[in-house]
């Protein structure tokens, strides 16, 4: 019999690698106005070929003829990789359009890369919630169909890092099967930080506790089985139900007391940050309706002329030749980039001016549901993309300034046949109850009653939801007598 041994084994693997200017061109548009300036003021005093334009000159370098266009083009290094952008395709299909357009990739020095890749990861003081979790999903090693639920899923967790959407809703939504959907879900809470995508603040605390190998102790019981005593801080109940000591009780609440509630609050910008944004639509002197991109924060930029023109008289040694074009490349890649983060940004924009007319003519009450996939189709782009291009953005209406995120919600369908956002129903219920008698208020059901009379139809348990997410009290809290 043979002695076991090791042996050598090919495999043929396929594997998707984005590639370092699709990153950072991904960054570009993610990124809000505020952080975009940052970044590009570091690109200025990092790339001496970038020069900033006066406010009163174009915002990007305008093409024209020049010595070193036709050389550029036929320098191998220059052409477009098709492999490059069928990896990106393969994987989300983010900035196909941009790509395919603009079809300006190019290859660079491993020091340029490294360079500019560390440049573009610092651009920010924080990373997004969001774009943390994306980059792990990135390296999680599960199916494309799993990878595609993980960016539903993570593209559904509010503020707190809890998931908003059942996986269900979910499934579909996106028609991904519910299996594959329900085991991204429970890859999505193996994530950093503990307790991510769980559904509530029980099932967080529980979740950071198995995670930690601590599933089966006194404070795990506690948040499972016995949670609204542990909020009242009923020990000596708790004591008697577990058949333990007050003091093991203790322990367990100061063990719980360790523990994240809120996962994504860390993530989150502060609440004293001042937004500024990103689109403002606006009625201009004749009634119609127009959109501007606030500039205000984005530095314009071209390729110097004078490095142009020594890069054009040949009188450059090999060397130097060689760190001028790859400078051209990056400064031409990052004026491109700009410029197809505002284009992108304008059409979303706009279409969803089209879509939410009657919102920008009467407010919140007219707000129709919408999703990004719609957006998406229309404007020509992959559904991640948009996410991407909206993300921690505002547009400025005449009813205040909202985050584009706002105006994509689900609805229901009214009496009539047409939909009412659930945003919009909310501003309802708010109303109906501003309105009630102190000493009689409305009842949830009285709520779907008075709805129902609107040709809304609306479950209680909804309405009871809505009401929470308000803030609003319930009946018995709300009566006052004069």
């Amino acid at each position: 019999m043979s002695s076991p041994g090791f042996q050598q084994v090919q495999k043929q693997a396929q594997t998707l690698v984005l590639a370092p200017q699709l990153q950072n061109s991904l960054k570009i548009l993610q990124a809000p106005s505020v952080e975009l300036r940052t970044s590009i003021l570091k690109e200025l005093q990092a790339n001496p070929l970038l020069e900033e334009l006066a406010i009163d000159t174009i915002s990007v370098e305008e093409h024209r003829e020049d010595p070193t266009a036709n050389q550029l083009e036929q320098d191998e290094e220059t052409e477009f990789n098709p492999e490059d952008f069928s990896a990106l395709e393969r994987m989300s299909e983010d900035m196909r359009e941009h790509y395919a357009l603009e079809n300006t990739g190019q290859s660079h020095t491993s020091e340029d890369d490294e360079r500019r890749e560390h440049f573009m990861n610092s651009l920010t003081t924080s990373v997004s919630l969001q774009q943390h979790l994306i980059e792990q999903a990135e390296l999680t090693d599960c199916s494309d169909q799993e990878r595609e639920a993980l960016l539903y899923l993570i593209g559904s967790i509010d503020d707190n890092g809890f998931l908003t959407e059942t996986i269900s809703n979910i499934a579909l939504t996106s028609r991904i099967p519910y299996t594959s959907v329900s085991k991204a879900s429970a890859t999505l809470k193996t994530f950093d930080p503990p307790g991510i995508g769980t559904k509530d603040t029980q099932d967080c605390l529980v979740t950071q506790l198995e995670l930690s190998r601590q599933g089966n102790t006194t404070a795990a019981q506690i948040l499972r089985d016995h949670f609204q005593l542990l909020i009242r801080r009923r020990i000596p109940e708790l004591a008697r139900k577990l058949g333990v000591s007050t003091e093991d009780i203790q322990d367990a609440i100061e063990t719980i007391a360790t523990l994240e509630p809120s996962p994504g609050k860390r993530f989150s910008p502060d609440s004293n940050a001042v937004i500024e944004p990103d689109a403002i639509v606006f009625k201009d002197a004749y009634g119609e309706w127009q959109i501007t991109l606030n500039n205000d924060y984005i530095p314009r930029l071209r390729i110097s002329s004078t490095y142009k023109d020594m890069l054009a008289k040949g009188n450059l040694n090999q060397k130097e030749k060689e760190f001028m074009i790859e400078r051209m490349r990056s400064g031409k890649f990052l004026i491109n980039s700009i410029e197809q983060r505002q284009q992108t940004i304008e059409r979303i924009t706009l279409e969803i001016l089209k879509f939410q007319s009657d919102f920008f003519a009467a407010g919140v009450s007219k707000l129709r549901p919408l999703t990004m996939n719609t957006i998406a189709q229309i404007v020509g782009v992959h559904e991640t993309t948009v996410s991407r291009a909206i993300a921690n953005k505002y547009i400025r209406t005449p009813h205040g300034v909202f985050a584009f995120k706002y105006f994509f919600t689900p609805g229901y369908k009214a009496g009539s046949g047409e939909s009412v956002s659930n945003k919009s129903i909310k501003d309802m219920i708010s109303h109906i109850i501003e309105e009630e008698k102190p000493a009689k208020p409305y009842s949830d059901q009285g709520i779907v009653n008075i709805l129902t009379e609107k040709k809304i139809k609306i479950a209680r348990r909804t309405v009871a939801k809505y009401r929470e997410e308000l803030g609003i009290l319930p009946t018995n809290l709300r009566r006052r007598y004069e």
